[in-house]
């Protein structure tokens, strides 16, 4: 009887795995690094967070439009969404998929004024009913205007979440931006 008891037991028992200790993560104690943590527990379970989307202008139909309902899903779970204007790709998309949902929880910052846009970015902007435009950065080249853009998109926001490829440099700095600032920070590289 005990041979089949100590069968039984062996069976039951699931095969352990030695770690060497050194080879273990640790954890920084630090009062900061679990303040971080905190901090990112409690973004994560709240039930409506400010989610900024920005990301690569160049995107097939396919990621465009994961890309929208992504947001569409998004709003509807109560969120605000901030991203900036843009005729095609990412933005553009997640422009599409909050006012499908819900326009009011949608938030678009330009790198410049609603004038200074493409006519095609005017027209996808009609009826979104909160744009924010700085006249202040009309002097300034589209590209450091977008970067001045992403980072006050960034500092509006709980959460980011970035679609690019692996040699988009202004989206990368972007990102590290975000992270500096404690952001959850979600990225996809689409190629």
């Amino acid at each position: 009887m005990n041979d089949i008891l100590n069968s039984i037991d062996d069976e039951q028992q699931q095969p352990s795995i030695m770690v060497p200790i050194g080879d273990l993560d640790v954890a920084d104690g630090s009062p900061d690094a679990v303040d971080e943590l905190a901090m990112e527990l409690a973004t994560i379970k709240q039930p409506a967070k400010r989610i900024a989307i920005i990301g690569s202008r160049n995107l097939a139909i396919t990621h465009q439009q994961m890309i929208e309902t992504l947001t569409t899903a998004l709003v509807r779970q109560g969120n605000t969404i901030i991203t900036s204007g843009g005729s095609c790709g990412t933005n553009a998309a997640a422009i599409r998929g909050a006012m499908k949902s819900n326009p009011d929880k949608l938030k678009v910052i330009l790198p410049q004024t609603i004038g200074q846009q493409p006519s095609d970015v005017q027209d996808q902007l009609i009826g979104v009913p909160n744009i924010v435009e700085h006249a202040d950065r009309a002097m300034m080249t589209l590209a450091d205007a977008s970067r001045v853009c992403n980072r006050e998109i960034i500092d509006d926001c709980n959460q980011l979440i970035c679609f690019l490829s692996h040699t988009s440099k202004t989206l990368h700095r972007a990102v590290e931006y975000a992270e500096e600032n404690h952001k959850v920070v979600t990225v996809f590289y689409l190629d």
